[in-house]
């Protein structure tokens, strides 16, 4: 109930104008202490709501809501069939998919969200995720050939965010293995995938994707590594819906190309953005630094390191890649 009040509440005050408390309430079916304590709960999900006696309560600026209609007539046709969920605030997308595993999800199933009370990226770390800012997603993927046919699939998402941003702002971003989307060196986008099931059976597996559109600055003071924007190199307001069906049109499109041609038919267009391609890196693991030279990937997904004159794959897991200054 107190999520279904509070969304309505987003709702009237989406579009930046001041509205009373009392016309809220009767809307709402509630007391005016009830909307006071609603908004007080809004403000700490990260919305600038202010209010000013005799005129009511209003959001700092206007704000565009996602919307599944919005997003749905974005679609291309061969991915009319995506199943889309849209919700207000929520644990984190990856988990609300991981719920529904194996009989309340389809192939393809996206959810996304305004904001996310428990949005987590890899390694564990938290992921920052304020009210109407930003592009939370995940989507449900099935493998037939097991956990195996799992690698490199955050190569696969990176490149079809990559796709998304270049068709729509005509950007070129940088990619970084694992699972980072970088513009002018600074971080973008993170990718978390999550896989269950076993082995040597057919695994399901959530791609999450987490997309800065438009920081808030006081959001931006709590992340302790540098970050950009999408809306800072964009001239014109993005419209996240657009955004969002864009991503979800080219992720198809390379799980398909992934699904028939493996990551071998990826591997060019993956040198073309890698961030560190034929640079010298530092591999992190734990307190272990390891120094080589990046030389791109293979057709598994494994990071290609050249140590004196070797090279040597290096698969995900508990690693961090950096550059060398």
């Amino acid at each position: 109930m107190s999520k279904s009040i509070r969304s309505e509440i987003i709702k009237a005050l989406a579009d930046g104008q001041f509205i009373s408390g009392q016309a809220l309430g009767e809307a709402l079916g509630i007391s005016r202490a009830a909307v006071s304590k609603h908004v007080k709960h809004l403000t700490e999900l990260g919305l600038d709501i202010f209010s000013v006696t005799g005129k009511g309560y209003k959001l700092s600026a206007a704000i565009s809501l996602l919307n599944k209609v919005d997003i749905v007539k974005h679609l291309d046709a061969d991915w009319l069939d995506t199943k889309v969920d849209v919700h207000f605030t929520i644990d984190s997308t990856n988990s609300y998919l991981l719920r529904r595993i194996p009989n309340q999800v389809k192939v393809g199933q996206v959810c996304i969200a305004e904001s996310q009370q428990a949005g987590r990226g890899r390694r564990g770390r938290q992921w920052v995720s304020p009210f109407g800012s930003h592009i939370y997603m995940s989507m449900y993927w099935h493998l037939e050939q097991g956990m195996s046919a799992a690698m490199g699939l955050s190569m696969v998402t990176a490149l079809a965010v990559s796709d998304a941003i270049h068709c729509l702002y005509n950007i070129d971003v940088e990619l970084k293995w694992p699972n980072d989307i970088y513009i002018n060196g600074v971080k973008l986008a993170g990718i978390l995938i999550e896989l269950e099931g076993q082995a040597m059976e057919p695994c399901h597996c959530i791609i999450g994707i987490g997309l800065n559109v438009k920081m808030p600055m006081d959001v931006a003071e709590d992340i302790t590594q540098p970050w950009t924007d999408l809306q800072s190199h964009v001239k014109e307001p993005i419209d996240r819906n657009e955004l969002v069906a864009v991503i979800i049109n080219c992720l198809r499109n390379r799980l398909r190309q992934h699904a028939t041609e493996g990551m071998n038919a990826m591997l060019n267009d993956w040198h073309q953005r890698d961030v560190f391609m034929n640079k010298p890196v530092k591999l992190i693991t734990g307190e272990k630094q390891t120094l080589g030279t990046c030389r791109g990937i293979n057709s598994q997904g494994a990071l290609l390191l050249e140590q004196d004159g070797q090279i040597k794959p290096i698969y995900g897991g508990e690693v961090s890649l950096r550059g060398v200054q």
